[in-house]
């Protein structure tokens, strides 16, 4: 049996990518509309009633609509959007946030898919606040550097075009600099802490890939808790974990670099404690594909949860999603 889904946004930056997975499968019916249809809200209406499952790849505003839209009670949602990553009665879609927590999302109806530089703050925040080796009101300071592809169109054209409006001539931008970015609400409520991180992000000039990266002053820590004590409890964490591995601590203190473009195009996130033992410091990090785990590829585990199927069907790491 084929599942009906359709992909509200199709034609952005990360429904492209979960289209491209999802057209390779004899398990799903991929619903569409012609392009000349795609903001007809009755037409979309149409086609979000009728699926088993809706994505919702669009900008907020447009993600609230499409969920109004629907008048079953049978369709369910994946939101792509930052519309409901807080929002009462939607689940989370972080398969690995807890233990039990892919059920949780197997049996959901309605799914908040992660933001990118979110599920990689979360993904090392969340379990040592948990074991109680970081306070709830440990003084989180989060760095990060994307491709800009995670800016969606607008920004790809503004690196990639020179004629285009706002074209972008630097190797870096910091931006976010009014300490607000939308994805740190999500980051506050799913972490644990009791007062949101300070969060500055950069984009650089390439297209996809991601570090996070969290230095944490394990002298300021309540019992001096050492780097190993960090390393143990995420291995811990997500061990058994398909998708989301944690580096060895002595293979991590013997890399002399790390690239952000170094697990494009799969669904992988890879997390390290880098330490100075001596200096009592850590940094605690993480490597991701921002289009990967931080968007399409994390749609996609969730969609298998939602369905019934393992979690890695369609996310082949050798498929060639780096367009």
């Amino acid at each position: 049996m084929t599942a009906k889904v359709f992909i509200d946004g199709e034609v952005g930056t990360t429904g492209l990518q979960i289209s491209q997975r999802l057209s390779r499968r004899a398990d799903v019916d991929l619903l569409r509309l012609p392009d000349e249809r795609r903001k007809d809200a009755a037409a979309r209406a149409e086609l979000l009633n009728a699926a088993d499952v809706a994505i919702l790849c669009l900008p907020d505003a447009a993600a609230k609509e499409s969920v109004s839209l629907i008048e079953n009670n049978s369709t369910r949602v994946i939101d792509a959007s930052t519309a409901h990553r807080t929002a009462s009665g939607w689940t989370y879609g972080f398969p690995e946030y807890d233990k039990g927590h892919e059920a949780t999302v197997a049996g959901a109806a309605r799914v908040a898919n992660t933001g990118c530089y979110a599920v990689a703050s979360v993904s090392l925040l969340h379990p040592l606040v948990s074991a109680g080796l970081l306070p709830k009101d440990f003084p989180a300071a989060i760095n990060a550097v994307s491709g800009y592809s995670g800016g969606g169109r607008q920004l790809i054209e503004a690196f990639e075009d020179p004629n285009a409006d706002g074209h972008i001539d630097a190797a870096v931008r910091i931006y976010a600099l009014g300490l607000a970015h939308k994805h740190v609400p999500e980051i506050h409520k799913y972490s644990g802490l009791s007062h949101a991180p300070i969060f500055v992000p950069s984009v650089a000039r390439y297209r996809q890939g991601m570090i996070v990266q969290i230095p944490v002053p394990l002298w300021s820590l309540p019992g001096t808790p050492t780097a190993m004590d960090l390393h143990a409890a995420l291995a811990d964490h997500y061990a058994g974990r398909r998708f989301v591995r944690v580096e060895g601590y002595d293979a991590a203190l013997g890399l002399g670099h790390l690239e952000p473009e170094g697990l494009n195009g799969t669904n992988d996130l890879k997390l390290f404690v880098f330490a100075n033992e001596v200096t009592g410091q850590a940094v605690l990090t993480a490597l991701l594909d921002n289009l990967g785990k931080g968007a399409s590829g994390q749609a996609v585990q969730c969609l298998n949860l939602m369905l019934g199927m393992d979690e890695a069907t369609g996310l082949d790491p050798s498929d060639d999603l780096l367009n």
